[in-house]
């Protein structure tokens, strides 16, 4: 640990200098423009910033990628909460309570809350980096599609042992959300499947394409209904109400820290930001005092996804850095431009690029102060926003919505699908069904069933491979103890109050 930390030490005096700081500025305010824009995303944006670093340093370069990374995850959480249009996968969960909340005349607070929580999160998956990036890689070649599997089936089996809907209803998302991800090309067998004979859907439905649809949309056609447009949301920009919400998040501090384990855990792990910020709002709302009210606007319920969501993030790049194995899609991109730039991911890079290593561990710690410090002195002005009225409103996030579904893939097919989910997404929420275990099924849907196939492939059929190791079986139970135990605990809670009533009925 002592020579990590100076390791670290050397990487502040490469990466503190006017120019990389500039770097990370111009980084951050691209990434957030990147994660407001539905459509775009981290990896889209990181994408087409590359071929711009060809000619810069690696750290220089490096520094450049990861700080739009960071802007980005911020930035997906400002559509989020304020039009109910996640901007990046990994947002969906902020809209939950963000939305609500931010309806409810209180955007400074939502926001606040957003980016301090992403900002603690962030800061606990540097931290992890610093202190355990030559153990992770050990621990992360254990993992294999057995293990692939049981994460994503821990992820899964959380939403519905301990969701706040019926497990029934649960199991209809995950199951329409599973039917969506299997359209396309099977992985496995090179085979197309569900497309109906539309070519277009050979390469499957998009993510964005169903958000946008099942949230902006669908909120869009509840608000209609509502005659919210009626009147506009009354806001007071205040700087205080910012700044005191920040100090004040200590109070969520055991959320916090639980949601940012959760993080980085899924982060090292193939869970990814996504699957983190789900499973932490799930589990955040089944253990919270007021667990019934997630979703009307309650601060755990944006604190929980967000600092899950950054934790990972940042922790995604560790397997990348130690590994070569990218744990998302950011990292890829950024692993693709360690090797245009000559640099090989893997443990031996820790011993022959030591100073664009720790360079660009010790930027993370720097790049998110900046981060931190534009997106609150931005709160006020993304808050003014809910000043305008809805009939302003509303066509300006239809505009955003279509424009961001045909930009996708150029594609009208894609628009019509966004509109066939608003629809979907406006029956689910008048039939009080969960929309989160749906876009979960949707977005690693695919994944589950491929490391689920290629397990079955390795042990010829049999189930007996999720439980040939400690690591796997563990996975495996704690999946089974989120599912069964709270419907136990159901069933048991009334027996015991009727035998407590007993005596005084006699």
């Amino acid at each position: 640990m002592e020579s990590n930390i100076e390791s670290l030490m050397h990487g502040f005096g490469i990466a503190i200098t006017v120019q990389h700081i500039l770097l990370m500025t111009i980084g951050v305010l691209l990434g957030i423009l990147v994660g407001v824009l539905p459509g775009l995303g981290a990896p889209n944006g990181v994408s087409l910033l590359l071929p711009l670093t060809f000619g810069m340093q690696p750290v220089s370069a490096i520094i450049l990628l990861s700080s739009m990374y960071w802007g980005a995850l911020f930035g997906g959480s400002v559509t989020s909460i304020l039009f109910n249009i996640p901007g990046e996968p990994s947002s969906v969960a902020t809209t939950f309570d963000g939305y609500p909340m931010a309806r409810d005349g209180r955007p400074s607070t939502a926001l606040a809350t957003a980016f301090g929580s992403a900002a603690f999160g962030a800061l606990v998956g540097v931290v992890l980096i610093t202190l355990v990036a030559s153990w992770v890689a050990q621990f992360a070649l254990r993992f294999g599609p057995p293990e692939y599997f049981a994460v994503y089936f821990l992820a899964f089996a959380s939403f519905v042992g301990m969701g706040g809907t019926p497990p029934i209803k649960t199991l209809v998302a995950l199951a329409i959300g599973f039917a969506i991800a299997a359209i396309g090309i099977d992985t496995v067998s090179g085979s197309v499947r569900l497309n109906f004979g539309i070519p277009e859907l050979v390469k499957g439905v998009d993510f964005v394409v169903a958000v946008m649809g099942l949230f902006g949309i669908g909120e869009l056609l509840l608000a209609v209904e509502e005659e919210l447009h009626a009147k506009a949301v009354s806001s007071k920009i205040d700087w205080r109400e910012v700044f005191r919400t920040v100090v004040g998040l200590p109070r969520y501090g055991w959320t916090l820290v639980r949601s940012a384990a959760i993080g980085c855990w899924m982060g090292i792990t193939p869970g990814g930001p996504t699957a983190a910020s789900f499973m932490s709002y799930g589990i955040a709302k089944r253990f919270a005092k007021k667990g019934v009210r997630f979703g009307t606007g309650v601060p755990e319920g944006i604190v929980a996804p967000e600092a899950a969501d950054h934790s990972a993030g940042t922790s995604a790049l560790l397997p990348m850095l130690s590994l070569g194995i990218p744990g998302s899609a950011t990292a890829a991109v950024m692993m693709g431009g360690l090797m245009i730039w000559g640099l090989n991911p893997g443990p031996m890079l820790f011993i022959d690029q030591r100073d664009f290593v720790w360079g660009l561990i010790a930027s993370m710690y720097v790049s998110n102060i900046v981060a931190v410090v534009l997106v609150l002195l931005t709160v006020p002005m993304f808050a003014a926003l809910m000043r305008i009225p809805f009939f302003i409103i509303a066509p300006l996030i239809f505009i955003i919505c279509t424009v961001g579904a045909y930009s996708v893939s150029n594609s009208y097919l894609d628009v019509v699908l966004m509109f066939g989910f608003g629809v979907v997404g406006y029956l689910f929420k008048k039939a009080s069904y969960p929309l989160a275990p749906l876009v979960l099924a949707i977005v690693i849907g695919d994944k589950a069933e491929d490391a689920f196939r290629q397990a079955m492939l390795m042990s010829k059929g049999s189930l007996g491979i999720f439980f040939s190791s400690p690591l796997v079986t563990c996975l495996v139970l704690g999946g089974f103890a989120f599912l069964l135990v709270p419907q136990l605990m159901k069933l048991v809670r009334p027996h015991r109050r009727r035998a407590g009533l007993e005596p005084t009925e006699i």
